[in-house]
């Protein structure tokens, strides 16, 4: 044999701590980029819950402009009903008020409204004989 060649097992104390080196940076280098790429992932989704938070608030918004335009419509349209029925009840206030003085036996006295016209009528009358006379 050949006594310049020597075995890999003549120098193990180098070959151990040139393995167990790399194994070293081997395993680190995976620590490494596993960490990295949990904080990509954890990163990604508080993006990805972001824009879709930002996207639900801005739907709500509009949903909620929409149901309050439609709210408000609606309320202006029944106030107007309200209106429009308060106005006839008075004036069902008013008839019957009316209607009920006629039903008395005491027209002339309770019903000031007849009085009055009975009074004018009667003026009406004596205006009517004045103008008949002066003919």
């Amino acid at each position: 044999m050949q006594p310049s060649m020597k075995s890999p097992d003549a120098y193990p104390s180098r070959a151990a701590t040139r393995n167990g080196s790399s194994v070293k940076w081997f395993l680190l280098f995976w620590l490494v980029v596993i960490a990295a790429c949990g904080f990509a992932v954890y990163s990604y989704t508080n993006h990805l819950k972001d824009q879709m938070l930002k996207q639900l608030s801005a739907q709500s918004q509009q949903q909620l402009s929409l149901l309050q335009s439609d709210y408000e419509q609606k309320l202006s349209v029944l106030s107007k009903e309200i209106s429009e029925l308060q106005d006839k009840v008075q004036s069902f206030n008013e008839l019957l008020t009316f209607t009920k003085d006629n039903a008395s036996t005491k027209t002339d006295n309770s019903n000031k409204l007849y009085t009055q016209l009975s009074e004018v009528r009667k003026q009406l009358d004596a205006l009517q004989k004045e103008m008949d006379l002066l003919k």
